[in-house]
């Protein structure tokens, strides 16, 4: 029996996989510079199922909740594609969530408090001694940042960067990754991104592991990677309208 989804998804990754392309040929950059995250948030764990049949490993989610049950629905009922798949998180996160969150993420690109980051740090470690495991790698965390400094959206305003990006330096069980960016709702996206890079090169002279630039939605791709960015999260383009809930 054909499976009409499967193929609604297929086209929607070879469309955004063609943009990817085009915009990274553009920028003078290779296509394998640039994650693509996709984005499942509403979407059921079925989609995921089919995603990761597709080829994707870098599946985000928006909802701590949400995302916990779709984590543990994959590894239930496909053991096998859910050690596949990497897990962002990318949404906002309350700092009395942020425990749980390190407990299913395999990278957070939204981290904007000391409290937040704590949380993280505390979870992550939670996690290795549930699982015995000595050796656990630190969480990768990327610090998201408000570029208007309207920080009700999301983000810490760039004056804070530096003492949040210091703090999360020092946790042990996180490693700074790099930054993730909020761009503020008018203007044009081009000036935003070229805006953000520019905070993201002076991020990385004081912490040079932090290379990655997390920027770019459906709607301004190529904006993000000529701009430099490292990963495109990427929702509606690829799954299609959020289902009526």
């Amino acid at each position: 029996m054909t499976d009409l989804r499967m193929d609604e998804l297929a086209a929607g990754l070879s469309t955004t996989r063609e943009r990817l392309d085009a915009a990274c040929a553009a920028a003078g950059r290779t296509t394998d510079e640039v994650d693509l995250v996709v984005v499942t948030k509403f979407h059921p764990v079925d989609d995921v199922i089919r995603l990761a049949r597709l080829g994707v490993r870098d599946v985000g989610e928006n909802r701590v909740q949400e995302a916990a049950a779709k984590v543990a629905d994959l590894e239930a009922a496909e053991p096998d594609l859910a050690a596949a798949i990497r897990w962002n998180m990318v949404g906002n996160i309350q700092s009395n969530k942020a425990t749980a969150v390190a407990g299913w993420a395999d990278k957070v690109h939204s981290v904007h408090s000391v409290k937040v980051a704590n949380g993280l740090d505390r979870g992550r470690a939670r996690r290795a001694e549930e699982r015995g495991d000595t050796d656990a790698a630190p969480l990768p965390v990327l610090l998201q940042l408000s570029l208007d400094a309207d920080t009700s959206r999301g983000g810490v305003a760039r004056k804070d960067l530096p003492a949040l990006a210091d703090h999360v330096a020092g946790l042990e069980n996180l490693t700074l990754a790099g930054l993730m960016v909020v761009p503020p709702l008018e203007g044009e996206a081009a000036e935003h991104f070229a805006d953000a890079a520019q905070v993201a090169d002076e991020f990385r002279r004081a912490h040079p592991g932090a290379v990655e630039f997390s920027a770019g939605m459906s709607g301004d791709i190529e904006a993000a990677i000529a701009a430099g960015s490292t990963c495109v999260r990427v929702g509606t383009a690829i799954m299609g309208p959020r289902p009526v809930v």
